[in-house]
């Protein structure tokens, strides 16, 4: 075992404080490495405030790691001391089951995916796996991915949560030339969609209910933006969009965006609300065999591909960095929406 330092929340409300805790000693197949830098990602926040169900306290956050290897264990193939590697959402699953061994460990059939961090620990390192906002990982190699030199480490950081979280459903719902995609909500999700939408060559339109950020939604690759709260533009865009990928976190009217949709259009949520969206009405589903489809963050393999794509495109978030001690102070600015459009910590401090 090792001691890693760290930063935890201890319960709801208090800041997040220091915090030092143990790391396993690597294993045949296990990587361990320094994290450079970590991204803060919503869900973060979500779970050290417990506002969603099950918080262990200390909790360690953080899901969108990147670092540098520091030791391989005698059988890793894939990775050596020096090498940039990331981590993402989750550090093992059941690898049995038909959805783990179709590289889609996030939707494993045995409900035993362990995630990075607030998970039961199978390794017995703690009582609950602790993420990234930390010196140092030990993961097994099969759930790290490669990072190109190519990418800034800290921008690419993002990729491994908001990017793939995006990534998933461009890709299995076929975004690509000659379709049209649209992307609800302009934050750390949505901006990344947008720049991954374009990237893949798709006709991109924003819906979001601020006009002040048509000009900043162009930049990241929206070939349209549309005020929700328009409803004659809305209107305008009836019947017209093959993809809606909606990023919005709050609860609100999903029948405004199935509208919108082509004839057997699809809108995917990825946005998780504290409280349910209204119930959506049925017959503009059945009248364009419209589908309203949910998708969780993405398997290792397509991760690989999102960072390999991202790394040939010169895609990657746009960061605002801080230090592990301004994490509460990025909780604060993220309720607010100011953040343009992820935090990123910079782990250097606790390197130490």
């Amino acid at each position: 075992m090792t001691s890693a330092r760290a930063y935890a929340a201890f319960d709801k409300s208090s800041p997040l404080k220091p915090f030092d805790l143990q790391r396993r000693t690597p294993g045949a197949r296990d990587v361990a490495f320094d994290i450079l830098f970590c991204g803060v990602c919503h869900s973060d926040l979500h779970t050290a405030r417990s506002e969603w169900p099950g918080t262990v306290y200390p909790c360690v956050p953080g899901h969108e790691i990147v670092g540098q290897v520091t030791a391989v264990g005698a059988g890793v193939k894939k990775f050596k001391v020096g090498d940039r590697v990331a981590v993402g959402c989750m550090v093992d699953s059941c690898r049995t089951c038909a959805s783990c061994k179709e590289g889609l460990e996030q939707y494993c059939d045995n409900h035993d995916a362990t995630f990075t961090y607030n998970s039961v620990d199978k390794h017995g390192a703690g009582p609950v796996t602790y993420g990234g906002y930390s010196s140092h990982m030990v993961v097994d190699e099969d759930f790290c991915l490669r990072l190109s030199e190519k990418l800034d480490p800290a921008a690419a950081a993002p990729l491994l949560c908001a990017g793939v979280t995006t990534w998933s459903p461009l890709k299995h719902w076929g975004a690509g030339p000659g379709r049209k995609v649209g992307v609800v909500g302009l934050g750390g999700l949505g901006h990344m969609a947008l720049k991954l939408a374009h990237a893949l060559g798709a006709h991109t339109t924003l819906f979001t209910t601020s006009a002040g950020k048509a000009a900043d939604a162009k930049r990241l690759g929206a070939d349209e933006v549309v005020i929700s709260k328009d409803a004659a533009a809305m209107q305008k865009h009836t019947r017209r969009l093959d993809l809606i990928i909606d990023t919005v976190s709050a609860s609100h009217d999903l029948d405004a965006f199935t509208n919108l949709l082509a004839r057997d259009g699809t809108l995917v949520l990825v946005g998780v609300p504290e409280h349910g969206h209204p119930s959506p009405a049925v017959m503009p589903l059945i009248f364009g065999r419209r589908a309203i489809a949910g998708s969780l963050i993405g398997g290792i393999q397509e991760t690989q591909e999102m960072l390999d794509f991202c790394a040939e495109k010169g895609v990657v978030a746009d960061i605002e960095k801080i230090g592990p001690h301004q994490i509460d102070e990025a909780y604060a600015r993220m309720l607010k929406s100011d953040v343009k459009y992820r935090f990123v910590i910079d782990m250097a401090p606790l390197r130490g």
